[in-house]
């Protein structure tokens, strides 16, 4: 393999490296200032529902039938191959199919919206029946229109400039503490108003970045006249429809601890749940920052069968995880003191919850090292079918953690770690017979 093409690749992963510590550590501080100021806005129970309510809105950026992320290989992999007008028919094709499930599911979703017991969902009568709607309305709106401008990601990292993602998110997250501090002021709590915030600031930051990356990257401007293209669509959904059903079997281990919660338990405990959760995000935003840009340099190194460069940086990744694993153990120890300090002394929270999600960040992160390679290479087999045994045995292990077992909000976390242990074994072993590791 030519230096020519491995420096270059090799000086751009640090790049964005240095540019996502920037952004990234921006949005994560806004999003630590947000959580207090929120819960004193909404109150306990009310920050439950709103919370769960946003965990309910993100499951439609699963519904694409992973052409995001195969719409980020595709491109990836055209411009590898010096074919960007093959990369323009997929971007064309791909807005054209997206914004076509966005009207769709808009025209489902409203229709239902009326029938459905918003109540009953989010178990809770701390918040009227027509705010629950509203309130879903508005976030559902934005998030499908959302759902189309947020291609941008896919293709921003198809070019390997993953850390501008994390400048959109840095945008967001301003946006939203600045605007929830206000109202948190000016106005009494109102989980509407937070949805028209959470709305303007999700659209906002990656309409920015379409207008920054489609003057940059002018060549690569979609045409009507190449979306919807049997030659281009058939590509996207053969290399999608794995991911979708990976991120679909994901998407029941990551976001349906809160809803177990609030029907297990009641919303009010999500609050510690939500907290815990998010302190320690900092090690999984830690890890973002360092494995996201390497997706679509896997990518371009794979196509140009560079196994030494592929085996480089895993190795390197496999160093810092012992890194993070120590941030685990000291984090476990500091946890309760930093939440004393952060939220308020008053804000219990159960040690035994603590120590789960230390373990199951831990299984998560050393999961994502092998994923982002496979991902990058289009080898999803493994990961498919370990992600469907996880979804099938995640909520039964809740319940027998709960029912049975009598563990509390830990058990249902342990549950999630325990259906993740399926992956931490075979992913490993499937790159190392991909790349053939010594």
């Amino acid at each position: 393999m030519s230096e020519k093409a491995i420096v270059p690749r090799t000086h751009n992963y640090v790049r964005q490296v240095k540019g996502s510590v920037l952004y990234k550590g921006g949005a994560v501080a806004a999003s630590f200032l947000i959580i207090p100021i929120m819960i004193s806005y909404l109150g306990v129970s009310q920050f439950g529902v709103w919370s769960t309510l946003l965990t309910i809105m993100s499951w439609i950026v699963f519904f694409d039938l992973g052409i995001g992320n195969g719409l980020r290989n595709k491109v990836a992999e055209s411009l590898a191959k010096d074919d960007p007008e093959q990369a323009r028919g997929y971007i064309s094709s791909a807005y054209g199919v997206i914004g076509l499930a966005v009207l769709v599911l808009w025209l489902v979703f409203f229709s239902i919206s009326y029938w459905v017991s918003w109540q009953g969902i989010f178990n809770t009568i701390t918040v009227s029946e027509s705010e629950l709607r509203y309130s879903a309305q508005v976030a559902m709106s934005f998030v499908l229109v959302n759902f189309w401008v947020g291609l941008i990601t896919a293709l921003l990292g198809a070019v390997q400039k993953s850390a501008l993602v994390s400048l959109g998110q840095l945008f967001t997250n301003i946006f939203a503490l600045l605007v929830t501090y206000l109202l948190f002021r000016l106005t009494e709590g109102s989980i509407s108003k937070l949805a028209w915030v959470y709305g303007v600031g999700l659209l906002g930051g990656n309409v920015l970045l379409s207008a920054w990356f489609y003057e940059k990257y002018r060549f690569l401007r979609p045409d009507l006249f190449l979306s919807l293209k049997h030659d281009h669509i058939k590509p996207l959904l053969s290399v999608g429809i794995r991911f979708f059903v990976i991120q679909l079997a994901v998407l029941v281990v990551f976001t349906t601890d809160k809803i177990l919660i609030a029907q297990l338990f009641g919303p009010e405990h999500i609050a510690e749940y939500e907290v815990v959760f998010k302190l320690f995000s900092v090690v999984t935003f830690f890890h973002a920052l360092i494995s996201t840009p390497l997706w679509s340099a896997y990518t371009d190194a794979y196509h140009r069968k560079d196994n030494i460069w592929i085996v480089k940086m895993l190795r390197t990744q496999l160093k810092l995880y012992s890194v993070i694993l120590l941030g685990l153990v000291v984090l476990v120890f500091l946890a309760k003191f930093i939440i004393g300090i952060w939220i308020g002394h008053d804000f219990a929270v159960s040690q035994t919850l603590v120590i789960s999600i230390a373990f199951f960040v831990a299984v998560s992160t050393w999961n994502n090292i092998f994923a982002m390679m496979l991902n990058g290479a289009g080898a999803v087999n493994v990961q498919l079918y370990t992600a469907l045994v996880a979804m099938l045995v995640n909520i039964p292990l809740a319940l027998l953690m709960v029912k049975v077992f009598d563990m509390g909000v830990g058990g249902i976390v342990l549950a999630a770690t325990l259906s993740l242990c399926f992956s931490a074994v075979f992913l490993p072993w499937q790159v190392s017979k991909l790349v053939k590791v010594v």
